[in-house]
């Protein structure tokens, strides 16, 4: 996969330091925010010269609270800025409440100028809901990867840590606009700087858009069998439309007795067990990510049955879909 450069090098006499605003949207990742400024901060430091500027934009040009609660002052609101800068959306938690119809209306205005425009950790839904990702390769958090895709799903969503297309950039959350940040760096200021930063930080070892989010399969479990994490696999690719114990084991060439001791003797369930806690942790996302209907979510998971949904869930979640949905702010009625 080849990445374009949005923000192109500069030349050897320039004195203008690139210009980057970041717009904080209610209850950000400040995680992945510090990880974006940071390099910026340490570019200019290093170098000795004043290579970047930034500054931060509210929707209101009032304060912002982070995720973890933390306020940080903003002192500007939604206004004209040069084309040349580059924007960052920085989302969090509730992404959906904090995209209101002004900042949407604000960044399709900056894309017709054409500026850079950036989505951090949820930002990229944002950037999603504007329509400016469209006929664009995209990657967003792991968590809010189903939520994307069933709102949009027109969008070539890949799960690299950054993805750089066009005049669009997105990046999941965490470390990884750190990475996003230094290839950046590099393509302005070189690499050079970039390693050096990245020693600043004690980083050591830049990732690329070859990279991806989440640890391999047998790293999350911690067992290294082959032939489980081919079935689990197999598992989180057919969440809508569940496998039968039979075809999983026939996809491994096992039979469903040798399958069975093998989920029992590494993971102490049942494959039925395991694929079942698989289904429900995505319908969890969906209802707390999406404004899907519970019963849309259900046949998302592949339960066709609203009631045997709601049992399942109240099993393992002890509350039911539409008493968690209500808890994030989108009440549906109560199933009788």
């Amino acid at each position: 996969m080849s990445q374009s450069t949005p923000l192109p090098p500069k030349r050897a006499n320039s004195t203008a330091e690139h210009q980057i605003v970041f717009l904080l949207l209610e209850r950000f990742t400040l995680m992945a925010f510090a990880a974006c400024v940071e390099p910026l901060r340490l570019a200019n430091r290093v170098s000795g010269k004043p290579l970047y500027s930034w500054r931060l934009i509210s929707e209101t040009g009032g304060s912002v609270t982070c995720s973890n609660g933390t306020e940080i002052t903003v002192k500007a609101g939604l206004e004209e800025i040069p084309k040349e800068a580059m924007i960052v959306v920085c989302g969090g938690v509730d992404v959906q409440r904090a995209t209101s119809p002004a900042i949407l209306a604000w960044l399709r205005k900056r894309a017709r100028y054409g500026n850079v425009i950036a989505g951090i950790c949820t930002g990229a839904w944002t950037l999603a809901k504007a329509g400016l990702l469209d006929g664009h390769r995209a990657t967003i958090h792991w968590e809010n990867r189903d939520a994307l895709i069933e709102d949009f799903p027109e969008i070539d969503l890949t799960q690299s840590v950054f993805v750089i297309h066009g005049k669009r950039i997105t990046s999941a959350g965490g470390t990884a606009p750190l990475d996003m940040m230094l290839t950046l760096i590099t393509t302005t200021e070189g690499a050079d700087l970039a390693h050096s930063i990245a020693d600043q930080m004690i980083y050591s070892s830049i990732r690329t858009i070859r990279d991806t989010q989440r640890l391999s399969i047998p790293a999350r479990i911690g067992v290294r069998h082959p032939k489980l994490a081919r079935v689990i696999a197999f598992m989180e690719n057919h969440i809508e439309d569940p496998v039968s114990p039979s075809d999983l084991a026939t996809e491994v060439d096992m039979s469903t007795r040798q399958l069975e001791r093998l989920f029992r003797r590494y993971l102490n369930r049942s494959p039925k067990r395991y694929y079942m806690e698989l289904r429900l942790e995505r319908a969890r996302n969906l209802l707390m990510q999406t404004d899907m209907s519970v019963i849309s979510v259900a046949l998302a998971t592949g339960f066709t049955s609203p009631s045997h949904f709601s049992k399942c869930y109240r099993a393992q979640y002890d509350t039911t879909p539409y008493r968690e949905r209500g808890a994030h702010g989108n009440p549906e009625e109560e199933l009788t």
